[in-house]
């Protein structure tokens, strides 16, 4: 009689190595809100003393899917400018408060619209001051501009550059801005690369806390306090390769700047 053949399935369990470094990564990219790719996340690890390549923290990430999502790129159309474009796409600056960007950009949601603006000093794209509403109108921007002025030293005069929208043509929007010795620029009529900076910074606030998100239970006061901490978080956690791997609020404290 055949003896019949006996097969042994033997499963071998290969320790991780990369075990502790792999929860660690997962940590930091949840924790920064899933946007964060390899080269920040090597960033984060180098600041608390882990020695590894780029390389393999890549690979980790991609082993454990860690993939932010796609850019979102989007246009609004602009009204005939009142002033002249004195910015010109100079965003160049050395010093705080020289170079003031700001928008207003909608977020729409099952119950209803939020209105964020916020306005951004150049310097390092940091924003000075925002302010959320529930409506788009000319106290959403005055509100803003009246907030950051307080920020100004006496000898800080700064010129702000917006699109050519009605906010910032309204006689209360001009008014603060004499009073306050500040120099208006506008961008062109239909020319969106003219306020390309700020719409950059809206751009990934967007794709980084808006898009991809499922709102349907948010209330409106629930999501604007989403929005606030997302701002906040942006102003002292989220390191830019541009700032030398800094935060806008730590780049600041970097060069001397008190905050």
């Amino acid at each position: 009689m055949q003896k019949a053949a006996i097969i042994i399935k033997k499963t071998i369990y290969v320790e991780d190595k990369y075990f502790h470094l792999r929860k660690r990564i997962i940590q930091l990219f949840h924790k920064n809100r899933d946007i964060f790719g390899y080269r920040r996340i090597h960033t984060l690890l180098h600041r608390e003393g882990i020695k590894v390549s780029e390389k393999v923290v890549r690979r980790i990430m991609k082993q454990e899917k860690l993939t932010i999502r796609q850019k979102y790129n989007s246009y609004k159309s602009e009204i005939t400018p009142s002033v002249e474009d004195i910015i010109d796409r100079d965003f160049r600056t050395t010093k705080p408060n020289q170079k003031w960007l700001t928008d207003i950009t909608e977020f729409s949601i099952k119950a209803g619209k939020v209105y964020l603006s916020p306005i951004i000093d150049y310097l390092n794209g940091m924003p000075v001051s925002w302010t959320i509403g529930t409506s788009s109108n000319a106290e959403l921007a005055n509100t803003i501009l009246k907030s950051a002025i307080t920020t100004l030293k006496p000898n800080e005069k700064s010129i702000v550059h917006s699109d050519s929208g009605c906010h910032y043509r309204w006689f209360e929007w001009i008014q603060i801005m004499k009073e306050a010795n500040l120099t208006r620029s506008m961008s062109k009529k239909g020319c969106s690369p003219d306020n390309s900076a700020c719409e950059g910074f809206l751009g990934h606030l967007k794709t980084e806390m808006f898009y991809g998100h499922n709102w349907v239970q948010y209330s409106i006061e629930a999501y604007i306090q989403e929005i606030d901490s997302y701002m906040c978080w942006y102003c002292k956690d989220r390191i830019k390769s541009t700032l030398e791997g800094l935060s806008p609020l730590d780049y600041r404290r970097s060069i001397g700047i008190e905050v």
